[in-house]
C-alpha cells in the first residue's frame, strides 16, 4: 500500500478536514483525524497528511494490538522517534488526547438527577475511564436519583479488581444514599461484561432487594466508551428492583 497520494491532489471531497465538515468527525478514520492535527506530511517516503497517520498508527501497533490504546498514554520522546514527527507535531497530538481525557473525565455537579447511564458515566469517567489497573466504584443516589457522590471502592491490577458486596452496601449506607450505581473499568477498552461481572451483578442486584436500596445500574467503562448492564443484559428482569 503506497501513502504518497498529496491531500491536495485528492477531491475536494475525500480531504479530511472537508469530509469533517461536511459529515462530522465520527465518520472519519483515524488516520484522518490524525491528518488534520498534523497539517502536513513527510516522513519517509514524503507522505501525505493521512499517509504519516497512517505510518504513525502502524508504528505505535507494533508493540500494541490496539493503536488508539498506545496513543492514550504515549509520550513526547515516542512521538518524536517516529520519522516524520517534530515537536511540534507531537505536542498538537498529545493536547488533543488530553482535551478528549477531560472531556471525558468532565463531572455533573452534586445533586444532579442521573436518570441516563451517559449521566452516570460522566461522573465516574475521572475514577475510572483512562485508569491502567481495574477499579471497582460506586454512584450514590438519593431516593430522587439526585447525586450524592462517588467513591472507590477497589483498585484491582491490569486485569482484575475484588469488590465484595458487604464493602459495597457498607459505603452507601455510610453516606446516606437510598439508591446506587456501580461500575468498573477494564483497561484493555473491552467494555463486554465478563462472567465475573455478571455474577457479581446477581448477588448486587439480590442484596440490593433484600436492603430496600434499589441498584440502578452496572457500568463498565473503557477507552472512552461505557457499556450499561441494565439496557444489554435481561438480569434486571430476573430480580426487579423497586425504585
Amino acid at each position: 500500500m503506497t501513502y504518497s497520494l498529496k491531500v491536495a491532489d485528492l477531491p475536494a471531497s475525500e480531504r479530511p478536514r472537508e469530509r469533517l465538515v461536511a459529515y462530522g468527525s465520527k465518520h472519519l478514520a483515524t488516520a484522518e483525524l490524525l491528518a488534520i492535527l498534523l497539517g502536513t506530511g513527510q516522513g519517509p517516503g514524503k507522505l501525505s497528511a493521512v499517509g504519516l497517520g497512517q505510518y504513525i498508527l502502524q508504528h505505535v501497533g507494533k508493540h500494541h494490538r490496539d493503536p488508539l490504546l498506545a496513543l492514550r498514554d504515549i509520550s513526547v520522546p515516542e512521538l518524536t522517534a517516529i520519522s516524520g514527527v517534530g515537536t511540534a507535531k507531537a505536542a498538537t497530538i498529545l493536547a488533543a488526547i488530553e482535551l478528549g481525557k477531560r472531556v471525558f473525565q468532565s463531572r455533573p455537579p452534586e445533586n444532579t438527577i442521573v436518570d441516563d447511564p451517559a449521566i452516570a458515566a460522566a461522573a465516574l469517567s475521572h475514577e475510572l475511564m483512562w485508569q491502567p489497573q481495574e477499579r471497582f466504584a460506586v454512584l450514590m443516589l438519593d431516593v430522587k436519583h439526585r447525586l450524592l457522590g462517588t467513591r472507590v471502592i477497589t483498585i484491582g491490577t491490569a486485569t482484575e479488581t475484588l469488590a465484595h458486596p458487604r464493602d459495597i452496601f457498607r459505603e452507601v449506607l455510610k453516606h446516606g444514599a437510598t439508591r446506587l450505581i456501580v461500575a468498573h473499568n477494564h483497561p484493555s477498552g473491552n467494555v463486554e461484561p465478563s462472567n465475573e461481572d455478571l455474577t457479581l451483578t446477581r448477588q448486587l442486584l439480590a442484596g440490593a432487594h433484600f436492603l430496600g436500596m434499589p441498584l440502578l445500574d452496572h457500568l463498565i467503562l473503557g477507552n472512552g466508551d461505557f457499556l450499561s448492564l441494565r439496557q444489554t443484559t435481561s438480569l434486571w428482569n430476573e430480580c426487579p428492583q423497586d425504585e
